[in-house]
């Protein structure tokens, strides 16, 4: 009975056997089609399949007919891996054979692309193998351009890779500079409207795969787009170059010459609201934003906020005219000082009571005189003529770190600066906010928005990013014509009347000046000052508004340190753009009784 039980067992054990070569057989099928196959295909990609970047650029900043302010410029770095260095096959397009190219033939056209010496790139390269076989790095070309990259890519080297270095170009240097801001080191958007409008600047990188051989090789027709990439839009802007590169000029000079700290030139369009420059001395190169002080690298267009001084009467005299407060021909006794008791303040020179219109007040820019009408207003009408004028608030244009300046409520009015305000104390504001406030009077009493960007032009020729805007009627048409009487009154009359003539032209302007207030007592510094000027022409039809500042001049502490440059900057806006002299006769302009 034996003898059967042993065949069987025979018959079983190669059974047996083969069962568990199968399961042995099916578990590492499933483990490597299934288990594993994740890791196996990655690890197959990995060395047959090459990803690489396509490089999409930031877009340009331009000005408003298409000049170039800031453009992006990619560089690269050729770099090689030694250890993976050796010939390699290619298929000959003329012959449709495979030839070899060899390492010293690849370092040769390298060496063409780039402009450098064949054996030195030799030598250089030797020398890297020598120092360690193994390594995976080395140069070949340090920041080539965008066209030298593309040609050596085109080789397809498979042991020669790449490195973008983008670089932000400003070809303008600080013309400008203080508006379109800078990058930081890392490409970073850091200031101005880099910062504002990266999203529109901004590109977005692709990337394409190829199949590479055994050897290293991209094999033909294995190309594939994964991505596109995306170039960034055009800012357009609404900056003149050639008008601020003349503003920076003449207040270079000026701002040297009264030896003062610093200084603006801005420039507005009437019509339009729009920017035509924001010009500052010193201001940043984008190039090297370090060459400056920190407190330059901005815009203080927008982000300095001063005390105007008498450059607000302008604006005293445009509401109350406005409210109907004042008849163009009545006049008025004006004092030197204050007769009130609730206040202490009088004008800059002593004299004996004058008769005075409105006119005679804003040529010799009484304090007295100026409030004498103005308190005829409500405190609470006043501020909210200032808030219609565009005080206390941002403008239109929102620049990065922009100021609103400061307006407290009429509650927060003591008696002095419920009367101060009217001639530009107790009030802080930027020289954009008043080159705003200018326009509205130079424009028929319309506000129209402030405005530094037209939009973002993307590659499809979309126009996007398009900031909004407004018109509001501030004031009447009548107001605004009798406060540019008065303002051309000034400019006719005035102690600085022949500085500020420009022949030819009808012109009207307001000088300011006010003591700087320390920020961190709220007192004011003694032998401190901002002077400014601001202006319209010309008076028959208004284009522009031009208003100049100067910080701390030494030379001139008074207004009359920017009379100069604001009469070159008006001069040069029309005859530069062809405005027509106002016609004559002129209107005799009645000051006094």
């Amino acid at each position: 009975m034996a003898k059967p039980r042993k065949a069987n067992v025979r018959a079983i054990l190669p059974m047996f056997a083969v069962a568990i070569v199968v399961v042995v057989f099916i578990g590492r099928l499933v483990s490597l089609q299934v288990l594993d196959a994740a890791a196996i295909n990655s690890e197959a990609d990995g060395r047959r399949g090459v990803v690489q970047t396509l490089w999409g650029t930031r877009g340009s900043i331009v000005d408003t007919n298409g000049a170039v302010l800031a453009s992006s410029v990619d560089r690269f770095d050729i770099t090689f891996a030694p250890v993976n260095m050796s010939d390699y096959p290619v298929i000959d397009p003329e012959t449709d054979q495979e030839v070899t190219v060899t390492v010293e033939e690849s370092l040769q056209k390298i060496a063409e692309i780039t402009d450098q010496d064949p054996a030195e790139l030799q030598t250089s390269v030797d020398a890297i193998i020598a120092g360690d076989p193994e390594s995976q790095f080395g140069y070949l070309a340090r920041m080539v351009t965008l066209e030298e990259f593309q040609q050596v890519r085109e080789l397809r080297i498979p042991w020669v890779y790449d490195e973008r270095h983008p670089e932000r170009v400003y070809p303008n240097g600080a013309v400008g500079g203080s508006i379109t801001g800078f990058l930081g080191s890392d490409g970073t958007p850091l200031a101005g409207l880099e910062l504002q409008y990266d999203q529109c600047l901004a590109g977005a990188n692709g990337q394409e795969t190829y199949i590479r051989s055994r050897d290293n090789v991209a094999i033909p027709g294995s190309i594939v787009t994964l991505t596109e990439p995306t170039n960034g839009g055009t800012l357009q802007t609404t900056l003149d170059l050639d008008t601020d590169y003349m503003m920076r000029q003449i207040l270079a000079e000026n701002v040297e010459a009264m030896e003062a700290k610093y200084g603006t030139i801005t420039v507005v369009e009437v019509e339009t609201g729009e920017i035509l420059s924001a010009a500052e001395y010193p201001a940043v190169d984008p190039n090297d934003p370090s060459s400056v002080d920190a407190e330059y690298r901005g815009s203080l267009t927008f982000t300095a906020p001063y005390e105007p001084g008498s450059i607000m009467k302008p604006i005293t005299a445009a509401y109350t005219y406005d409210k109907g407060a004042i008849d163009p021909f009545e006049t008025i006794t004006v004092p030197d000082t204050w007769p009130g008791s609730e206040a202490n303040f009088s004008d800059d020179s002593p004299h004996d009571p004058e008769e005075m219109n409105l006119n005679g007040v804003m040529a010799q820019s009484s304090n007295v005189g100026i409030v004498l009408y103005g308190q005829r207003v409500d405190a609470a009408s006043r501020y909210q003529y200032l808030l219609d004028f565009g005080f206390a608030n941002q403008t239109d244009v929102g620049f990065i770190g922009e100021e609103s300046g400061i307006l407290y409520e009429p509650e927060q009015w003591d008696s002095h600066t419920a009367l101060s305000i009217m001639f530009g104390q107790g009030i802080s504001v930027t020289a954009a906010q008043m080159a705003s406030a200018y326009q509205t009077i130079a424009n028929g009493g319309t506000s129209e928005s402030l405005k530094l960007v037209k939009g973002c032009l993307q590659e499809d020729g979309e126009l996007t990013d398009v900031p909004e805007s407004s018109s509001n009627q501030v004031i009447s048409a009548d107001a605004a014509a009798l406060t540019l009487q008065a303002l051309e009154a000034t400019a006719q009359d005035s102690w600085l009347a022949d500085e500020v003539a420009i022949p030819g032209y009808r012109v009207g302007m307001k000088t300011g000046t006010a003591q700087v207030v320390n920020p961190e007592t709220g007192l004011y510094e003694e032998n401190s000052y901002i002077t400014s000027m601001a202006g319209v022409a010309p008076i028959d039809d208004p284009k522009y508004v031009v208003i100049v500042t100067l910080a701390n001049p030494v030379k001139i502490t008074t207004s009359a340190a920017t009379a100069s440059a604001w009469q070159q900057a008006m001069s040069y806006m029309l005859t530069s753009n062809d405005i027509a002299p106002s016609p004559t006769p002129w209107p005799q302009i009645t000051i006094e009784p």
